[in-house]
C-alpha cells in the first residue's frame, strides 16, 4: 500500500526554474516495491514537462531510476518495518532519498563480477555524485545526489548503463 506523505500541488513550491519540486511515499511494513517506487520517480519526472521547467535528460532519468530501485530494494531486504521514499528535483540536481527502520550501515561491496547480487550500493555510488548516509529518529535515511547538468561526460562518464542505451557517447 502507497501512503502519499504530500499532495502533488503542496509538493510545488512555484512554477519558476529555481522552484523545487517534491514528491513522496512510504510503504507499510511488507508493502514497498521497487516498481511502486519507480513510479513515484516517473510521475515527478512527468510533471516537469507541465511547469515549463527545463526536461530532464534521458540519462539522468534512467540513472535516477536504477538508484530508486536499488535503495528501496535494499530497505525491503536489510530492514523491517515501513519504508519511505522522498524525490526532490532542483534546477541543480535531482535528490532520491530512501528512509527504513535498519540502523545498520550500509556496506558497499567492490565489484566482483562472479558474484551475483551485491552491486546495488555500488551501482548506487557510481551513478551520484555523492551518497550520504544518515541516522534518522527510527532508523537510517540514504541520499544519493544526482547532478542535473554533469560536467563533461568523458568516456568512462557517468552512468553505469551502456552508451547505446544511455545516449552518452
Amino acid at each position: 500500500m502507497v501512503i502519499p506523505l504530500m499532495k502533488q500541488a503542496a509538493d510545488e513550491q512555484g512554477r519558476d526554474e529555481n522552484a523545487t519540486l517534491r514528491c513522496s511515499a512510504v510503504w507499510a511494513e511488507g508493502a514497498a516495491r521497487a516498481l511502486d517506487a519507480r513510479q513515484v520517480l516517473r510521475a515527478l519526472l512527468a510533471r516537469v514537462r507541465h511547469t515549463g521547467r527545463t526536461p530532464v535528460p534521458a540519462p539522468l532519468a534512467l540513472d535516477a531510476e536504477l538508484t530508486v530501485s536499488e535503495l528501496v530494494t535494499n530497505a525491503i531486504r536489510h530492514a523491517p518495518g515501513r519504508c519511505g521514499l522522498i524525490v526532490r528535483l532542483t534546477r541543480a540536481e535531482l535528490t532520491i532519498t530512501v528512509w527504513d527502520t535498519s540502523t545498520d550501515e550500509p556496506t558497499v561491496r567492490h565489484n566482483d563480477p562472479s558474484r551475483i547480487g551485491g552491486h546495488g550500493l555500488h551501482l548506487v555510488h557510481t551513478v551520484s555524485d555523492r551518497v550520504v548516509v544518515s541516522p534518522h529518529a527510527r532508523g537510517k535515511r540514504i541520499t544519493a545526489h544526482l547532478g542535473r547538468t554533469p560536467t563533461e561526460v568523458t568516456a568512462g562518464g557517468r552512468s553505469v548503463l551502456p552508451t547505446s542505451l544511455s545516449g552518452r557517447r
